[in-house]
């Protein structure tokens, strides 16, 4: 068998004879049947998870005259044993002081919450440093050398325990988000690493790709010609590492923020506005004379006109990152929030009655993994939008670009 060499290396090819790529492969072909196995893997553990819980729920209330909820509690609803879903969801996509994984009522009448506490790293003017693990709270119950944990902050109180607002605190702490942040970087260096060092021995390049780069590849040539090449022009090799990274980078921490358990990074408004702010900076150092002259002053437009449209122009310099910021933050966001509330719809009809709730239950696993593996697209295509629309504001900054007068004829692929 003979292989096609493309732009990133060699495919196989079943005639026999050596082509090159025209258009970008089908993405993750070769893997679709790894890929079909895996989704039916996380729907599965969804759905065992919420029958895990709604049962554990019900034998707690076979227990004990007043249920608790199978969430940590920390108000006075959940005190009483009363569901409030509104607060478990944001409580589970919110970013917290610990990774809380499970909770199980004993026959005592005591909660055991399955957690991993991490460090808290805390400065304050009036105190100094202050470093401690998570445990020392006791989910929010205690109080540990002036501070208190509450709806996930940490607060200074005074001797009384009370909030005191004249201690400023600033927190650095290792929180859920920064720990599965960090993994999620971790992977992207050692993705890309790997790839580059098969490429230097020639896999991919004199032989066939092999293993992973099976499935990166594809992606790969996916960012070169359907976002770098159309918006960039011929300057596109000089931003496609940028693209490259915040595709993949998004992409890993979006389908990390799938599996059960996991922190919501995609879904923090401080990952997003840092990917924003990092967007509007690489295009405002990319900009040229025609960019601000396009916003100061219209070639051939009436000046009672151009009066007008600096202020939106202006305006628009900065809504360009904050379309960025949010677009990525509400849907992956939304994304869970679905998901929860149908999670959440188990207990709430539970609460009414044991029939009713086991009843609803294959109803609400049903939609809930339907959700599940439209948000697993979601990933993929809110990567795709955030790298996209970054793409199209570098082009609009760096200028117009004519393929016809720019390109070299000769490294035209056909």
């Amino acid at each position: 068998m003979k292989f096609g060499k493309s732009e990133l290396g060699y495919f196989p090819n079943s005639a026999g004879k050596s082509t090159k790529l025209s258009h970008t492969p089908l993405i993750f072909a070769p893997n679709f049947r790894e890929d079909m196995v895996s989704i039916r893997l996380k729907s599965f553990i969804i759905a065992a998870l919420s029958l895990f819980f709604v049962f554990s729920s019900e034998a707690s209330k076979a227990q004990e005259p007043v249920a608790v909820a199978p969430v940590e509690a920390h108000d006075s609803h959940e005190a009483e044993g009363k569901f409030n879903p509104g607060e478990a969801i944001l409580h589970h996509i919110a970013d917290s002081h610990e990774w809380h994984f499970f909770s199980i009522k004993k026959s005592d009448g005591s909660v055991f919450h399955g957690t991993l506490p991490l460090p808290v790293l805390l400065y304050s003017p009036q105190r100094g440093f202050s470093v401690f693990m998570s445990s020392v709270f006791h989910h929010g119950t205690e109080v540990h050398n002036g501070y208190k944990l509450e709806h996930d902050k940490v607060v200074a109180v005074d001797a009384a325990g009370n909030a005191d607002a004249a201690v400023k605190v600033y927190d650095f702490s290792l929180t859920k988000n920064v720990l599965q942040l960090l993994f999620a970087l971790v992977v992207l260096v050692w993705l890309m690493t790997s790839m580059a060092k098969k490429y230097k021995t020639g896999k991919g390049v004199t032989s066939a790709p092999s293993g992973i780069q099976n499935a990166i590849e594809p992606v790969i040539e996916f960012v070169i010609n359907d976002i770098a090449k159309p918006n960039l022009g011929p300057k596109y090799q000089k931003f496609l590492p940028y693209l490259l990274t915040i595709f993949f980078f998004i992409l890993i921490n979006a389908l990390f923020g799938m599996l059960p358990g996991a922190a919501n990074v995609t879904g923090n408004i401080a990952f997003t506005a840092i990917l924003g702010l990092i967007a509007f900076f690489v295009i405002i150092f990319n900009t040229n004379k025609h960019y601000w002259q396009h916003i100061f002053w219209f070639p051939g437009v009436p000046v009672p006109v151009k009066l007008l449209m600096i202020p939106v122009e202006i305006m628009g310099i900065f809504t360009k990152p904050f379309a960025l910021i949010v677009r990525l933050f509400a849907n992956m966001t939304a994304g869970h929030i679905v998901i929860l509330s149908f999670i959440s719809l188990i207990f709430i009809f539970s609460e009414m009655t044991k029939v009713a709730g086991v009843a609803f239950a294959p109803v609400s696993i049903a939609f809930a993994v339907f959700i599940y593996l439209i948000e697993i697209l979601v990933a993929f295509i809110q990567a795709f939008i955030f790298a996209n629309l970054t793409a199209i504001f570098i082009g609009e900054a760096i200028g117009d670009h004519h393929y016809e007068e720019d390109i070299d004829p000769s490294k035209v692929h056909h």
